[in-house]
């Protein structure tokens, strides 16, 4: 991307002010699909407060800023969501242009609004910079359809994290939809997904993908089905980051990549 192309979206975006916090998506991992505005943002900011998934590379379009880490990872130490919180505000307060930046979108699974949420109540001026969120992107970027005419018409969007615990999702009635299902943080609970979408009717031939690190170098795909992809993901040691996609329009990836570049 040109310098006058970044100097021409600086201009026309609104001023990233001292003491402002811009919660911005970094999209699903390479940079090139970051928005232009968040491109302008990296630009200007003081100090980004940064989750696990962004890339390197896109921090590295920043080299004026401080970097801080503040990232989750299940099983791992991960920083408290307060505690970022608590960064945020104090940073903002310190007069400094404060970037959040996060994987995919801010308000999709990124605990955004909370953060959002919290800045208000403190009477810090913040903006929302959206980012491609990294089920959708990742999905076009891997030749699944999200939506297909014949096959679905709606997809849920959901987090696996909670699954087998009392705040889990209730994945028999997802089954019951016969509606396509994007998981994210799922791959620690597969199995237990797996075996409440069998118990809820799902068939045992129906189409499964796991995209895992999407867009980026390391990107990896495997396709199987309900019976047999645990066992592939174990065999082909798939972890995390990744999405799982279940549902029929997976089928469509082996079609649309015979011709795909």
């Amino acid at each position: 991307m040109s310098a006058p192309l970044i100097d021409h979206i600086a201009r026309t975006m609104p001023d990233f002010m001292p003491g402002h916090v811009w919660l911005a998506g970094a999209g699903p991992g390479d940079p090139r699909h970051l928005t232009l505005e968040v491109v302008a943002a990296l630009s200007q900011a003081d100090v980004i407060v940064h989750d696990a998934l962004v890339d390197a590379s896109v921090l590295d379009l920043a080299p004026q800023a401080q970097k801080i880490f503040a990232g989750k990872r299940g099983g791992q130490p991960s920083t408290a969501q307060d505690e970022i919180i608590d960064r945020l505000i104090a940073l903002a307060r310190q007069d400094l242009r404060v970037l959040r930046l996060k994987g995919g979108d801010p308000f999709i699974f990124g605990r955004g609004g909370e953060e959002a949420e919290a800045l208000a109540t403190e009477g810090i001026s913040f903006r929302v910079l959206p980012g491609l969120t990294s089920a959708l992107a990742a999905l076009a970027n891997a030749n699944i359809p999200a939506t297909m005419r014949g096959i679905n018409k709606a997809v849920t969007f959901a987090t696996g994290h909670a699954a087998g615990t009392a705040d889990d999702l209730d994945w028999s009635r997802l089954a019951a939809a016969d509606q396509p299902i994007i998981v994210y943080m799922g791959m620690k609970a597969l199995p237990t997904i797996v075996e409440e979408l069998r118990a809820g009717g799902a068939a045992a031939d129906l189409p499964v993908a796991i995209i895992m690190a999407a867009t980026t170098g390391k990107e990896r795909v495997l396709t199987g089905t309900l019976a047999t992809i645990v066992t592939e993901a174990i065999r082909e040691k798939i972890g995390s980051p990744a999405l799982i996609v279940i549902g029929e329009i997976v089928s469509m990836r082996a079609r649309l990549c015979r011709a795909s570049i």
